[in-house]
């Protein structure tokens, strides 16, 4: 794109723009001036409209150069073990955001005590299995109460920013939702309208197809590694050596990155398909977005683990594959999602300032550096990818961590460079977001509630299928099976019941709230009072002979 300095040339020294909007090249001039007299009007469609027709390509808010730095000097420069400023990150970048960055110090803080907990089992009871029962029974607990504590404390901070009882309103159309301009029934505006029936025929009959296809090569991936894995073993037994030792992690490593790979290939697909099945609301797209993300990814993730714990029955192989695809992944994704675009962004950062020392125009050179560079940043699309991160890690840790307690610990030390990595990409890496308000992490407190429930099955199943557990029935498989699903579906209930008594919100809170509601309707009822009132005064008089008549 050409650049222009038009948009920077005022008369008034004193003006900083807050948002920048980039425009395409063939923008004809009433094109602009339209659009600049929508939003003195401020009406909020003539954007989103022009987004879907690509005369405008971006619309972002530039940082604020002084808070940012403030930001950052409480938050991540200094490297050491403190708290997050969490209602800073929220006054700079919103609720949503905020949430993210109080649920990662939550889930981290969290996963001590499984850490300390996993670390004696994995130096003096390493063998012994049927000792992980205890340890097994204490993951299950801890998972259900991590995820009850949080929303008392998720409770707390958005009540704090005014945000828990937050209303939605009526969502506005998605920027890429298209169809034939009518009348919305609901509204009475006038905007896009697609039938639901296409929209249902392309996700059955094109997306689930898709998905299908995609999670069978997936499982076709995996039965290629398990062949390296037997021909890695096979060239190990035959001649035992160092080479042939660190031979054997060569298939887990190789897999977990084709794992990541696949992950991220498969996510644009989503991406575009979801685009494709034209959701009108945003909060669809997402939902399904999501959906499509997570049955894949659990898949991808998890699906070799399964097979080698109820399939193959090889712990050890088990062990050393969940810790290979838990740290290789970890690695990968700190390189990829802020290391590496940092570094690029430094590289860029540089050649703008060339630029703008090349240029002999009478502008703000500063302002004109920012804009240009900030133009250039990566788009922050939400905090889906986090959060994946966050899923994919806590199901390694709930589902086998009775085999490998170390994984715990390796989570712990992850996350604690994640909250860096993570601050210096919002900061640094990429364009500030919108401000967007949220009462909760949404659908993810689901997901994680779900994968508690899928850890529970497992560790009873890996626990009934011990050596030390078998001998206990050496007859009667059919008492074992009984017996296990039994203690599976005690723990089970144990864990809903835990739910159901800890209490999502405090209670000072829930008083807070019903004070409120109750403040809010004796409000109303002496509005409603006044109202009255004011009627019977506006009444007109009727004199007596109107009445005789």
């Amino acid at each position: 794109m050409k650049v222009t300095l038009s948009a920077l040339d005022t008369h008034e020294s004193s003006f900083t723009p807050l948002v920048v909007i980039e425009l395409a090249q063939d923008v004809k001039e009433e094109t602009k001036e339209w659009l600049k007299n929508r939003i003195i009007a401020k009406k909020k469609d003539g954007v989103r409209r022009l987004l879907t027709s690509g005369i405008v390509i971006q619309v972002f808010p530039l940082h604020d150069n002084e808070a940012l730095k403030k930001l950052e000097d409480t938050w991540y420069t200094r490297l050491t073990l403190k708290y997050q400023p969490i209602d800073n990150i929220r006054g700079y970048f919103g609720e949503t955001i905020a949430l993210y960055f109080g649920f990662l110090e939550y889930f981290t803080f969290a996963l001590i005590p499984m850490a300390v907990i996993g670390l004696p089992y994995y130096l003096f009871v390493w063998e012994d299995y049927d000792k992980y029962v205890i340890f097994a029974s204490f993951n299950l607990i801890w998972s259900t109460v991590i995820l009850e504590v949080w929303k008392r404390g998720c409770a707390n901070m958005t009540y704090r920013w005014g945000t828990l009882v937050m209303k939605r309103q009526f969502e506005e159309p998605r920027p890429g939702f298209h169809g034939v301009l009518g009348v919305n029934s609901i509204t009475g505006r006038e905007e896009p309208l697609y039938p639901s029936y296409k929209r249902q025929l392309r996700i059955y009959l094109v997306s689930l197809p898709f998905v299908c296809f995609c999670l069978y090569f997936s499982l076709y991936v995996m039965m290629i590694y398990f062949d390296m894995e037997i021909w890695a073993l096979g060239l190990h037994e035959n001649s035992e050596s160092e080479w042939t030792s660190v031979l054997l992690y060569v298939p887990s490593i190789i897999y977990a990155i084709v794992i990541e790979i696949m992950n991220r290939l498969y996510r644009y697909a989503a991406e575009f398909l979801t685009s494709w099945e034209n959701h009108r609301l945003e909060s669809a797209y997402q939902n399904h977005l999501i959906l499509k993300v997570l049955v894949f990814n659990f898949l991808n993730c998890f699906a070799s683990l399964f097979y080698i714990a109820f399939v193959l029955k090889d712990m050890k192989l088990l062990r050393q594959s969940l810790a290979t695809l838990l740290i290789t992944s970890q690695i990968l994704n700190q390189i990829v999602e802020s290391l590496l675009p940092y570094w690029l962004q430094k590289k860029h950062g540089v050649q703008v300032k060339r630029k703008v020392q090349a240029l002999k125009a009478d502008i703000d050179a500063t302002l004109y550096e920012q804009v240009i560079l900030e133009k250039e940043m990566g788009t922050y699309m939400g905090t889906f990818d986090d959060y994946l991160e966050l899923f994919l890690q806590f199901g390694y840790v709930s589902l086998f961590s009775c085999v490998y307690p170390l994984a715990a610990a390796f989570a712990v030390l992850n996350n604690f460079t994640e909250v860096n990595s993570d601050a210096l990409k919002m900061c640094r890496v990429f364009k500030r977001p919108f401000s967007e308000p949220s009462a909760s992490i949404g659908v993810w407190q689901l997901a994680f509630e779900t994968m508690s429930v899928i850890s529970v099955v497992t560790n009873c199943a890996l626990i009934g299928m011990s050596p030390q557990v078998n001998a206990v029935f050496p007859e009667s498989k059919t008492d074992l099976i009984l017996i296990v699903v039994a203690v599976e579906h005690a723990l089970l209930a144990l864990k809903f019941i835990l739910a159901f008594a800890i209490p999502d919100k405090p209670q000072h809170i829930q008083v807070k709230l019903a004070r409120l509601e109750f403040e809010s309707l004796e409000a109303l009822k002496q509005q409603q009072m006044k109202l009255t009132a004011e009627d019977l005064k506006e009444e007109p008089r009727v004199s007596g002979k109107e009445q005789e008549l």
